[in-house]
């Protein structure tokens, strides 16, 4: 091994001086960052009157819940759950797979490489507008306009998720090689040609991994939003928490982890086989 050469500390420091005398504000820049953080986050305990007395002492409550939660009992009501917990499933899919729909067409006029600026703008704020509604408030909203039920839910989920997907899907597009667009543009082919035969190939394995994520998401979703009215099995939790029917609180909360471990189990198979057939194509 060749012997490492002697450094010339003084020569390195008259030929990189930014590196070795740093003006004092760059050397404070980062300790001031983070004791301005540490002085929000202890604003923000106190501002919102956190107590770690009353959180010590919320626990003994929450061991009772639990003690009362055993064992997971649903009564009569089997059938009814069952029916609900389906219920929120279909939410769920009906949802993403209307909110897919709907966003693809949308994402090619948000794309870089597919519509020039003046379009893209206006399509990226409007989908960013959707987007940051969350999906609650989009229930509460559509629980005004067509009332209390499941039909509210997917409308919910299918709104909040098209903005989610218009950018996503968007991105995807924007991400795509560029080489097959090319080729096809090079042989004749025209603008629709170049999307459907040169950009629609690379993203809908992209994309069809995104919906599947999106459903298993959803599905916790759809029982959130089933507490404020929007159907489902999120209503029946909601009742049985407000009489303190603890066993069936607990039934639920198991169906309900039991299904979402089941569609990400279902999901993840299906993402894994979707990539694996792009691989080899």
């Amino acid at each position: 091994m060749s012997k490492p050469q002697d450094v010339n500390t003084a020569e390195l420091r008259a030929r990189y001086p930014d590196v070795f005398d740093r003006p004092a504000s760059s050397r404070l820049a980062t300790p001031a960052m983070l004791a301005a953080a540490l002085a929000i986050f202890v604003f923000g305990l106190v501002d919102l009157d956190f107590s770690p007395s009353r959180f010590i002492a919320g626990l003994s409550q929450l061991g009772w819940i639990s003690m009362m939660m055993m064992p997971p009992d649903p009564g009569s009501s089997l059938p009814l759950y069952l029916q609900a917990l389906g219920e929120t499933l279909s939410i769920a899919l009906l949802g993403t797979t209307l909110a897919a729909l709907l966003a693809l067409p949308v994402s090619l006029l948000a794309a870089r490489n597919i519509v020039p600026h003046i379009v893209r703008f206006p399509v990226r704020r409007f989908l960013d507008s959707i987007r940051g509604v969350d999906t609650l408030i989009w229930a509460l909203v559509w629980i005004n306009v067509v009332g209390l039920g499941p039909f509210a839910g997917v409308l919910a989920i299918a709104v909040s998720d098209f903005g989610a997907f218009g950018k996503l899907f968007s991105e995807a597009i924007e991400g795509a090689d560029q080489k097959q667009v090319e080729g096809i543009r090079a042989s004749g082919g025209s603008a629709l040609h170049e999307i459907r035969f040169g950009l629609m190939p690379q993203v809908l394995p992209v994309i069809a991994g995104q919906v599947l994520y999106f459903i298993e998401s959803n599905t916790r979703s759809a029982t959130i939003i089933g507490i404020v009215g929007a159907g489902g099995i999120g209503l029946q939790l909601a009742e049985q928490i407000r009489v303190l029917e603890w066993q069936k609180v607990s039934f639920l909360i198991l169906m309900i982890l039991v299904a979402v471990a089941a569609i990400d189990f279902i999901s993840g198979k299906l993402r894994f086989a979707i990539i694996g057939k792009r691989a080899v194509a």
